[in-house]
């Protein structure tokens, strides 16, 4: 299983304005409501209380928001590039401009945790993280995240 497995062009958000941490958030979540069909309070609440266990950011201007829901709902991936970075409290105190949201279903942890770490595995790459910020895009973005679990695979 892949990242681009649950993501499409559809789900790429490039130039997302966002001023805020939190701003990114609400932004996000009710993107993923809207897919959802679920209150868009529910979703940014599960993000929340998952980013209060600690920080989301990875380092390198990446941040991983992810969360799990009740009920019986398709896992929702989003990508957001950012007009400008904002500060996200990252270990290496970089601000972020490049985000992908995940929510999963409860029902169905199997796939969560390999699906994180495979997003962390495609967002590892300094020269994939530059084509990233410079896609003009969505497919420019889904063939760069596809890139690293091709070449594992080969």
């Amino acid at each position: 299983m892949t990242i681009t497995d649950h993501l499409s062009a559809a789900d790429i958000i490039l130039d997302l304005g966002a001023m805020t941490k939190g701003a990114v958030f609400e932004r996000l979540a009710a993107e993923a409501a809207h897919r959802l069909g679920r209150p868009e309070a529910e979703v940014l609440d599960a993000l929340q209380e998952r980013e209060r266990l600690g920080s989301t950011a990875l380092g390198r201007g990446v941040a991983l928001p992810h969360a799990r829901l009740e009920g019986d709902l398709r896992p929702v991936v989003l990508f957001a590039r950012l007009n400008r970075p904002v500060e996200f409290d990252a270990r290496d105190e970089e601000p972020v401009d490049l985000v992908i949201l995940v929510v999963w279903p409860d029902a169905s942890p199997e796939g969560f945790l390999p699906i994180l770490s495979e997003t962390c595995r495609a967002l590892r790459e300094r020269q994939t993280l530059r084509r990233l910020r410079a896609a003009a895009a969505p497919e420019e973005v889904l063939a760069l995240l596809a890139g690293p679990a091709v070449r594992s695979a080969s």
